[in-house]
């Protein structure tokens, strides 16, 4: 038994060890690999056919990485050109499926992580939806309209050959919004001659969107707490919530507290945080973030009550629930430890692995009930996926029934997360569960799939 287990020690870090060797410098998706394979040992010791397949090696390799120019004009004449990037992933589950992020920060090592994270946060929503990322190291801050719309057609130019209703379809993320959106999506039409809704996710409601959509991945990340509060036989009352961030994912998770029972009493941005122990005015930050795009600490200044304090961490802020929903590896060990001697019982990942790998082993080392955003803040894509639904049937749906039809999926999760944890004697661990069952599905999947 002992030299079984080794073997498949040996196996992982082998295949670990390679993902580092073919893929150098680029650290998020180390990071993201590793954490999925170290949950990894029970399953290949129980199933060795995923070993004598090559599964994981294959998972881990995406099926097809696209890097192109972007090149655009600004409004002084300038020709400027930046980086693109699609990596399609997985597509053993159905379509690739997953965002485009626009931001400075993004380069290959980035999409590859998100993409990664993708395939399983995909396959634990239950729906017939593979995995991929993309993105370009274009800011949309600070530019005019017409710059937003030029660069975005010029993505478009070379995106729109790789992407389908049943090959690849995109949504957002950081930087990409409904405007955005709409000016891929107008270009894709314009080259294609085809009105194809379900090629882009996250479309306005009145050319193809779906109710929900802006609101689901912090809805979902709350749906998610809910559940494991529930599972314990509590619940929001009276509870106190830290957020990060006061972004989409971080106000709208914010409203959903609110709606429980629960009172948020600080959220940042990356000039700090503001704390509020009356409840943090949701109203108010939604006028100053979308409306004003102004920055949290004009919140200090309308709320007396309330005090800003500038490049502070958040996670200094005394709680009984964190929700991190700002960027990867925002929280560290040594914000994890403070939260923990602050009293916090449980953190949900909002964001897309915000939590470092000592982050989580702080908290699971003091018992503190860790979701991973596989799990936890896989709302967004469930309700892509929702969003396409619709698109194929010609369909509309209400916002009620949108959300109900969210909240049973994020109730799937949670629960096929912890039976999953249970069948393979992790009781209780939503990492190892949520690692464990999203991989199992697609595995299965490539099995039956043969070798592609």
């Amino acid at each position: 038994m002992k030299e079984r287990g080794n073997r498949v020690k040996d196996t992982l870090r082998d295949i670990y060890d390679e993902v580092l060797r073919r893929n150098p410098g680029e650290t998020e998706f180390h990071q993201s690999v590793h954490e999925v394979l170290d949950s990894l040992g029970p399953v290949v010791d129980k199933h060795p056919e995923y070993t004598d397949a090559e599964v994981i090696r294959r998972m881990c390799e995406p099926e097809r990485q696209i890097i192109f120019r972007v090149p655009w004009v600004d409004d002084s004449g300038q020709v400027q050109v930046n980086r693109g990037f699609r990596v399609e992933f997985s597509s053993a589950l159905g379509p690739y499926k997953g965002g485009l992020r626009f931001h400075p920060s993004v380069y290959l090592g980035i999409v590859k992580f998100l993409g990664f994270e993708q395939i399983f946060k995909n396959s634990l929503t239950g729906l017939p939806i593979g995995g991929g990322k993309g993105g370009s190291d274009f800011d949309p801050k600070g530019r005019s309209e017409g710059e937003v719309m030029r660069f975005c057609q010029s993505f478009m130019t070379e995106l729109y050959r790789h992407i389908g209703e049943y090959t690849d379809v995109p949504a957002g993320d950081i930087g990409v919004g409904g405007r955005e959106i709409g000016y891929l999506f107008g270009q894709y039409k314009r080259i294609t001659n085809r009105y194809e809704s379900g090629v882009l996710t996250g479309k306005g409601l009145t050319w193809g969107g779906s109710q929900v959509r802006t609101e689901a991945t912090g809805y979902g990340t709350v749906f998610f707490v809910d559940e494991i509060l529930r599972s314990r036989g509590d619940s929001f009352d009276g509870k106190k919530v830290v957020v990060s961030g006061s972004g989409n994912v971080a106000i709208y998770a914010m409203e959903k507290v609110a709606q429980l029972g629960g009172t948020v009493i600080a959220c940042s941005d990356s000039s700090g945080y503001v704390v509020d122990e009356n409840g943090i005015d949701l109203e108010l930050v939604k006028e100053l973030k979308e409306v004003k795009r102004a920055r949290i600490s004009e919140y200090a200044d309308t709320r007396p009550e309330a005090r800003f304090i500038a490049n502070g961490s958040v996670w200094d802020v005394p709680c009984e629930i964190a929700l991190p929903c700002a960027t990867q590896n925002e929280l560290d060990g040594s914000s994890a430890k403070v939260l923990v001697q602050n009293g916090c019982r449980i953190v949900a990942e909002g964001a897309n692995m915000p939590c470092t790998p000592d982050a989580v082993r702080a908290f699971t080392e003091a018992g503190v009930t860790f979701a991973p955003g596989k799990a936890a803040n896989a709302g967004g894509v469930a309700t892509s996926a929702l969003e396409m639904q619709q698109n194929a049937s010609r369909d509309s749906w209400s916002f009620e029934h949108t959300e109900e039809r969210l909240g049973e999926i994020m109730r799937g999760i949670h629960d096929r997360c912890l039976e999953t944890a249970d069948e393979y004697g992790v009781e209780g661990n939503y990492v190892a569960g949520a690692n464990i069952a999203g991989f199992t599905q697609v595995a299965n999947a490539m099995l039956a799939l043969g070798v592609v």
